[in-house]
């Protein structure tokens, strides 16, 4: 609880401290976000706002993981952990050039599509080698528990393949409003800290190692107090966007937490808002392009309330709620089925 409580502690100071430096420093290099045409007329004045900030929240991460594993009696590093953060940064990564390369050239689009997919594919790849060849991780298809079903080597490879794809891509779709994404980003780490403590706390019943498991919720715990520190200056009007360098880091992360504690059939309901928006832009798309008409006023869904007309810090609170309201039913079927364990309450 102690390495929990350190890495939240850190990751969120140094995300409250550091992100004001790096805005200053992303001024004096002018490195500002473009804004797209064809969105939201309200968004104009948005032109220009510091970008990247996702390299804040990364670091953060970082340094409150690297804390809370080595303060004085702790369990030290584990596989789960090193793989988790290698991830993150990974992710970041592909984010990083592909915001990098947006500035660079003075588009709102970085990387094409192929290179993109490109990255987020060689990052989940190694990932998932690592996972079945260092980490040793169940092949099972799983819920709140691994299920009977295995998937085997190759099987379980491109599942956690995709779905680290899905998971990265459905949280930068969501990130078009001033802290909508690193809020709802905040629920579902929250999430997995419980969840990962308390697999933890009851190793034998979920067939983990108790360390492995406590170290993934430290992970958890430091992307919580990163993207709580980054909130309080991305939080509308926003002084700084996280870009793809955030979005992308984020998203593969929370992948990569529900893949390391045999949890991916239950993130599609704890990121339940990621779901809802992925889904309206995938609706948008069929519905343009096979029957020439729109569903929606523009996708992803937070930007159709727009121009229906609610203000976008209403948007932002409600989506919030949905998010929540997702996570703590996540949560409960999870407590659910431990509680149909026989024996888990002994």
């Amino acid at each position: 609880m102690i390495a929990l409580l350190l890495a939240a502690a850190t990751s969120l100071i140094l995300s409250l401290v550091g992100t004001p430096l790096l805005i200053r420093v992303l001024r004096a290099r002018n490195i500002g976000q473009l804004i797209r045409e064809d969105g939201p007329s309200g968004h104009a004045t948005k032109a220009g706002t510091p970008t990247m900030g996702g390299l804040a929240i990364v670091g953060a991460a970082l340094a409150g993981y690297v804390v809370g594993d080595l303060r004085p009696g702790s369990q030290g590093f584990q596989r789960s952990g090193v793989c988790l953060m290698a991830l993150i940064v990974g992710c970041a990564l592909v984010g990083f050039v592909d915001d990098y390369l947006g500035i660079r050239f003075q588009r709102n689009l970085g990387l094409n599509k192929r290179a993109k997919s490109a990255g987020q594919l060689f990052v989940a790849v190694g990932f998932t080698v690592l996972c079945i060849h260092w980490v040793d991780i169940s092949t099972k298809l799983a819920f709140a528990r691994a299920t009977g079903v295995d998937l085997g080597g190759w099987g379980w490879g491109v599942w956690a393949v995709l779905i680290i794809i899905a998971s990265a891509n459905a949280v930068n779709l969501t990130d078009g409003l001033d802290g909508l994404a690193s809020g709802s980003a905040a629920f579902v780490a929250a999430a997995f800290v419980i969840i990962a403590f308390w697999q933890g706390r009851h190793g034998a019943i979920y067939g983990v190692s108790p360390e492995e498991a406590i170290d993934t919720a430290v992970v958890a715990a430091s992307m919580l107090g990163a993207c709580a520190g980054f909130l309080w200056w991305n939080a509308a009007p926003a002084r700084i966007f996280m870009g793809d360098t955030g979005s992308l880091a984020l998203g593969g992360g929370l992948a990569g937490l529900a893949l390391l504690t045999r949890t991916q059939l239950l993130l599609p309901i704890l990121g339940g808002l990621f779901v809802l928006e992925t889904l309206s832009v995938v609706i948008q798309i069929i519905s343009f392009r096979g029957f020439k008409r729109r569903v929606f006023r523009m996708a992803p869904i937070h930007h159709h309330f727009e121009l229906a007309g609610w203000p976008e810090f209403t948007v932002i609170v409600r989506f919030w709620l949905i998010a929540g309201l997702f996570v703590a039913f996540g949560l409960g079927l999870f407590y659910a089925d431990f509680i149909r364990i026989p024996g888990a309450l002994d």
